[in-house]
């Protein structure tokens, strides 16, 4: 099996790990195949330079680390195993610690995939062309950058209009991105397999104006009106592109899932338990037990 392993070199236990994944390679049946800023890192694997060929692909880092490589994939649906090197990681299967014993059973087939609906957002210039193209696992943005006054942001629904937004911010996002910006922006949780696209404003100026979920097949067209100054598209909180007057982005969803390695056990709520305190403090819930 050919593994593709990309990784974050800001985590200062990626060599130790790296080492690791190397030395227990061969024995497990797998040949690992690594990216460019890896290779300094590294006394063994071959480079690459494309996902064909790959059967897998391992992320060694964060959540932004296993998104990064869920674009590096973009039409290829590889299983993808995140290895979590900081202390989140809602995304990834396993942490730094558990990294070992996750990569054996990977090798071992103990493990379950999960298709994750992906988006496709596409920058699109006063003529309607094509300018930029980009996959999202978690969610797209279009916002401000940094100027003080609101900005009146018009959406689309399958060429309808459904409103104006007076707001900082519009976030399309997906059932795996509700967890993330979204959440924090006031949206709700969706259940990772109930497929599904995400509009939530950022600070509206308008109380009526509230999350909405739509079915995964409709499109959604994004302009920006009566902005002072360029507003901003942000993937994944990671790529994007600069928009001017006139210019639009169109989401919907991507031909492809992203599939997401999973461990027997390892299920969504316990992750909402255990990354984002659902349910409560575990320190105040303990505490009153004892």
């Amino acid at each position: 099996m050919r593994v593709g392993v990309l990784g974050h070199r800001g985590y200062v236990g990626l060599p130790a790990a790296l080492k690791t994944l190397l030395n227990i390679a061969p024995s497990l049946g797998l040949t690992l195949v690594l990216e460019d800023e890896l290779g300094e890192l590294a006394e063994g694997g071959d480079r690459m330079t494309t996902p064909e060929g790959l059967d897998a692909l391992f992320t060694l880092g964060g959540d932004g680390t296993l998104l990064r490589g869920a674009r590096y994939l973009g039409a290829h649906p590889l299983p993808i195993l995140g290895i979590n090197m900081g202390r989140l990681g809602f995304l990834t299967a396993c942490s730094g610690s558990e990294f070992e014993s996750g990569v054996r059973r990977f090798a071992a087939g103990d493990f379950i995939t999960e298709p994750r609906m992906a988006l496709t957002a596409i920058a699109l210039d006063r003529q309607g062309v094509n300018r930029g193209e980009w996959l999202s696992l978690n969610d797209v943005v279009l916002h401000k950058d940094g100027f003080a006054r609101v900005v009146k942001f018009v959406v689309h629904v399958d060429g309808e209009a459904i409103g104006a937004y007076s707001a900082d911010g519009i976030i399309v996002s997906t059932p795996t991105g509700s967890t993330g910006y979204s959440l924090s922006a006031g949206g709700p949780v969706v259940f990772p397999s109930l497929d599904s696209i995400v509009v939530t404003p950022v600070s509206p100026h308008t109380l009526a104006m509230r999350p909405l979920v739509l079915p995964p097949q409709v499109e959604v067209l994004l302009q920006a009106e009566y902005s002072p100054e360029a507003v901003l598209v942000t993937v994944d909180g990671q790529v994007g592109t600069r928009f001017s007057q006139g210019e639009s982005l169109l989401v919907k969803r991507a031909p492809h899932p992203v599939l997401l390695v999973r461990f027997p056990g390892n299920t969504f709520f316990s992750r909402l338990r255990r990354k984002l305190g659902w349910g409560g403090l575990s320190e105040r819930d303990g505490a009153a037990g004892t």
